[in-house]
């Protein structure tokens, strides 16, 4: 605690033999930063300029990779700073607004997915009524709120955890997660409970909606001739692999942030790592590889240049 500043910092002390392969984790860090960057944007970019793709279900990948990107340029920065650094430090106010953006790009990515789900069903189920659910409004409204809801419903805590005093100083991670509530001398009951009803609100009700839309397509598609079931599949197989990945992610983080569980350094390292560096490239990449127009257009991109 700084008394004169009234700046407190945290330690985070979940990199795993820092000052040994400091420079190495800074390599893997900042090259990772610029595949996702780079993977990230490049389809972006190719679903801009082509009017094929200008359709509701590549506009929603558009704003899923958007999403990945904004979340790396935000997190990638301190990480960076971090790992060249003596001293993990991280001030208390810095480290709310980095959980912050944590969870607000998080449901984002589960609000997002929904969207994605929902345009699935209606384009497979209810094809003669798709263009007059999915209009241009719709999708704009669809994707503000997937946007805004998040980062709303993650407002809440930050505010009331802003002049918590604290008792413990060390935060087991390489960035702020859930578990910095628990450096507050006492946990303020009314956190505990928002952020259970958020945790429902945000993460369990996409997931089931999810579950049930695809569910649906399913059944139907199974009734129908095998080119719907190969569309089908050829459009939602992409979207499911990207929730599993990313459930499982949150489903250890909860597990970290809602028990006392202990898992070794190394582990909780891998898995950290897992969300900041592995999940924001395995977006582009299932995206480009599954998604058979935005494949094209990327083969088409690379055989001019070559």
């Amino acid at each position: 605690m700084d008394g004169k500043l009234n700046i407190t910092y945290i330690t985070l002390d979940g990199y795993v033999d820092v000052d040994k392969y400091r420079y190495l984790y800074f390599v893997i860090m900042f090259m990772s930063f610029i595949l996702i960057i780079c993977f990230n944007s490049t389809i972006v970019w190719i679903i801009a300029i082509h009017k094929n793709l200008h359709e509701p279900m590549y506009i929603f990948i558009a704003a899923l990779l958007i999403n990945s990107a904004l979340f790396s340029i935000v997190i990638y920065p301190k990480l960076l700073i971090n790992i060249l650094s003596e001293k993990q430090v991280i001030t208390y106010q810095a480290c709310l607004f980095q959980w912050f953006v944590n969870y607000s790009f998080a449901g984002s990515e589960y609000f997002l997915l929904s969207a994605m789900s929902y345009d699935r069903y209606v384009s497979i189920c209810k094809p003669l009524q798709y263009p007059m659910i999915m209009r241009k409004m719709t999708v704009s409204m669809l994707l503000v709120l997937c946007w805004l809801l998040p980062a709303c419903q993650t407002t809440v805590p930050v505010v009331m955890s802003a002049n918590t005093n604290l008792c413990i100083f060390a935060l087991k991670g390489i960035s702020c997660n859930s578990f910095v509530f628990k450096l507050q001398c006492v946990t303020s009951r009314l956190v505990h409970i928002y952020g259970l009803v958020g945790m429902i609100a945000v993460i369990i009700c996409p997931v089931l909606f999810i579950c049930f839309t695809y569910t649906r397509i399913f059944v139907i598609t199974y009734r129908s001739c095998r080119e719907v079931r190969k569309k089908a599949a050829q459009t939602c197989l992409p979207h499911l692999l990207v929730l599993f990945h990313f459930s499982s992610l949150s489903a250890f983080d909860i597990l970290l942030a809602r028990t006392e569980v202990k898992f070794p350094e190394l582990i909780r390292l891998i898995i950290a790592l897992q969300a900041i560096l592995f999940h924001p490239l395995f977006n582009p990449v299932i995206y480009g590889l599954k998604m058979k127009e935005i494949h094209k257009h990327i083969k088409s991109l690379f055989s001019r240049n070559v």
